[in-house]
């Protein structure tokens, strides 16, 4: 980001960070490049925040129908995968299934893979219980709502800084072709995911959140190197799963408290 950003490039950065990462319709949206995506870093927790406020939506809807906690948070956590278009679960299956080959090059070869193995569908099942465990322990849509669109925006938050820290893993592919996200960009999204802890889990449950997702940031940045190389588009969506599972469960620690 230059020091100067003018009104219509933020506009343009809003829209393609909600181009990338959900399937809602974005009025004047033009096709994206991966420097738009790396441009728009900063705004990705934006994008999050529309993500948490329709599941909060859902969940709030669904609970006011008198539906029970735990379905209703499965029906919450489906809207989330029909907006996002399964965008970052579709990440999570293929490095579960990736890091569990031998090579790095079959590693590599699997996360192009459309099929999904067993590791991947015991990663997709472990994320869909533990979301809506965690939401449905919270019970109270009041409550849920501020935890809903925080989860979902610090989720995206260190997306940026993982590009930037992290070398891509192959030649070609998303990670590539975005480059490295300009460091103020990196430095706004975190900052942003920060304040959405603060806000939606509260100070101390906040910074508890973000220690846990700090530590799955160098835990997965460490495995990535390590397995592949480096980081991949999939490695981003695995990142954002791990970190939206991380505050959902903190807040529903604190709340249950």
């Amino acid at each position: 980001m230059s020091p100067v950003v003018s009104l219509g490039q933020l506009a343009a950065d809003l829209r393609a960070s909600v181009l990338f990462c959900t399937r809602l319709p974005v009025p004047g949206a033009a096709t994206i490049t991966g420097a738009d995506i790396a441009r728009a870093g900063w705004a990705l927790p934006v994008a999050g925040a529309i993500v948490g406020l329709i599941a909060a939506l859902v969940y709030g809807l669904a609970r006011l129908a008198d539906v029970p906690p735990f379905p209703a948070a499965g029906l919450t956590v489906v809207a989330s995968l029909v907006v996002t278009g399964c965008l970052h679960e579709d990440g999570l299956a293929d490095v579960a299934d990736s890091f569990g080959a031998s090579a790095r090059e079959r590693k590599l070869e699997i996360m192009r893979d459309s099929n999904i193995g067993t590791y991947g569908v015991c990663a997709l099942l472990m994320s869909l219980l533990l979301r809506s465990g965690a939401l449905a322990s919270i019970a109270e849509p009041a409550l849920a709502a501020p935890v809903l669109v925080a989860a979902h925006m610090a989720g995206r938050a260190g997306m940026p800084l993982f590009m930037r820290l992290v070398p891509p893993a192959r030649a070609d592919g998303l990670s590539v072709g975005a480059g490295t996200p300009p460091r103020a960009s990196a430095i706004v999204a975190l900052l942003i995911g920060m304040l959405a802890l603060g806000v939606g889990l509260g100070p101390a449950a906040g910074v508890c959140a973000f220690a846990l997702i700090a530590v799955a940031f160098a835990s997965l940045a460490w495995s990535s190197v390590r397995q592949i190389g480096g980081q991949t588009g999939d490695v981003l969506g695995a990142f954002e799963q791990i970190g939206e599972i991380v505050v959902l469960l903190a807040a529903a620690a604190n709340i249950g408290g």
